[in-house]
């Protein structure tokens, strides 16, 4: 008969987890991809190396949970801002929040966005950069048929916006030196949609 854990043991295992899940998204933030380390977040963690592999089957697997639960709480912040207003208004709200959110930890970001990482990694960043287009596709939908700004592919217009937009902080973030680049980046978007001067 196959072993079934208590609720208590269930309880504890989860609760293990999440804890290491917390040590390795504050490494993240601080050491980027490349101090991300079994080792690394044990320390942060305050646990064995060992007993990281009690919830996890590696360093891959671990950092694309990571992945995943950060760039999630990034989705929906940025979801959050762009599902009402003007044309003007959610782009403007979606190109703030967004690179708004990578200054304020430029490790993390630059990590979510550009550091070289492993394949498994780099298919959660897909997932992470179509959400993102999804939220630009949505404001530009609405646009069209409001007629505040021409016809156009949605898809394609909220692609090319999401990829301006994630090139043009690479090295913002990069840098702690760069100028704010999101006045730039939010013109640039609104003329790149075609948004007309009395919607602006």
């Amino acid at each position: 008969m196959p072993y079934r854990r208590t609720p208590a043991v269930q309880a504890r295992l989860d609760a293990g987890r999440i804890k290491l899940l917390a040590a390795a998204v504050e490494v993240l933030s601080t050491k980027g991809y490349a101090g991300l380390s079994v080792a690394s977040v044990a320390a942060a963690a305050g646990v064995s190396a060992g007993s990281v592999y009690t919830h996890f089957d590696g360093k891959s697997e671990l950092v694309v949970e990571v992945f995943r639960r950060v760039c999630n709480r990034e989705v929906a912040a940025v979801v959050a801002v762009a599902a009402r207003g003007s044309t003007s208004e959610r782009v403007t709200a979606v190109v703030q929040t967004f690179a708004g959110r990578a200054l304020k930890n430029r490790t993390m970001a630059f990590a979510l966005l550009a550091e070289p990482v492993d394949p498994a990694v780099d298919a959660e960043r897909l997932v992470f950069r179509q959400k993102f287009t999804d939220a630009f596709a949505d404001a530009i939908v609405a646009g069209i048929a409001a007629g505040e700004i021409p016809e156009q592919d949605a898809a394609v217009s909220a692609a090319a916006l999401v990829g301006a937009v994630g090139e043009v902080m690479v090295g913002p973030l990069s840098s702690h030196d760069c100028v704010d680049p999101i006045p730039s980046l939010v013109a640039l978007s609104l003329r790149a949609l075609g948004v007309r001067d009395g919607h602006a």
